[in-house]
């Protein structure tokens, strides 16, 4: 499979889980099955009244990453940062408590943003950092510049070490798909040693919430045990909690292993950022080799 396709996929694969799990976020497994039966088509509506095809905070601060790696890929820190507040200046639908916090607070040092949010919050263990981290995998062809900048783009807006190290063993399996591993050998090689092993051998034992470690269960889970693209969003939207975040991040994994290929067009065709989505992975492409 071409680089190309996989870096599109993973794009549109986050954008895609996004805006299928868009229409069920906050709602039960019950109400979702009451209202839809079992969710496989974007039709928008959901809490945020979304039109068919379109995207919440989850892909938006996703395209906020890579264009600011795009734009300075050895400090991307700055450029991120004012990408991150562009986007929250724009007004957007969705925005999560802890990432609000910081971009109306910051003056001037991300991480001192980030732990005061930290501890006028009470907490900042939310999966707002691992739903945007992709474009880090993608973008970088030395692991060890995956891992940095994985844990930077975090710390900007939350202090909580698990966001942090999620964000890191995620890329690296983005890392080791790129390389040519299959899906379930390369989440089984980067969490076998962390606290989310045990979802080798089970069922995640928690709701599908805002938590990071919830979040990140949920999407290992349905990555180990889904056959295909569609059977991973299409999982993740029926959970219901926060679902347009474990589509978006189990879709972007998706993405990367089937490929834009393997997205079906009844997907693909609505997302309405599409001609960003397309731009981006020729941007993401031509950065790659010139980083090589």
């Amino acid at each position: 499979m071409s680089l190309i396709n996989k870096i599109k996929g993973g794009l549109y694969g986050v954008a895609v889980g996004d805006a299928l799990g868009g229409t069920t976020e906050f709602m039960s497994s019950q109400e979702i099955q009451k209202k839809y039966g079992y969710l496989t088509e974007i039709v928008g509506g959901g809490v945020w009244e979304l039109t068919p095809g379109e995207v919440t905070d989850d892909t938006m601060m996703t395209l906020c990453v890579a264009e600011g790696i795009l734009r300075d890929s050895h400090n991307p820190k700055q450029a991120i940062g004012e990408k991150f507040l562009e986007w929250y200046n724009s007004d957007p639908k969705d925005i999560g408590n802890i990432i609000r916090r910081v971009l109306s607070s910051y003056q001037g040092n991300w991480f001192e943003a980030a732990y005061l949010a930290h501890l006028d919050l009470g907490q900042s263990a939310g999966n707002g950092s691992l739903m945007r981290c992709l474009p880090v995998g993608l973008i970088y062809p030395n692991l060890s510049n995956i891992e940095q900048v994985s844990r930077l783009q975090s710390k900007m807006t939350h202090y909580d070490e698990r966001c942090n190290q999620a964000c890191e063993i995620y890329n690296r399996m983005v890392w080791r798909l790129l390389h040519g591993e299959k899906l379930t050998e390369a989440v089984h090689r980067e969490i076998i040693s962390t606290e989310y092993k045990d979802i080798l051998n089970g069922i995640p034992d928690c709701e599908p919430s805002g938590y990071v470690v919830h979040t990140f269960r949920h999407v290992l889970h349905i990555l180990l045990t889904s056959d295909s693209f569609s059977e991973v969003v299409e999982r993740a939207a029926n959970l219901g909690g926060d679902s347009d975040t474990i589509g978006a991040i189990a879709g972007g994994l998706a993405g990367v292993h089937y490929g834009y290929e393997g997205i079906p067009e009844r997907y693909s065709s609505v997302i309405l950022i599409k001609n960003t989505l397309d731009s981006l992975s020729e941007q993401i492409i031509e950065l790659r080799n010139r980083l090589v």
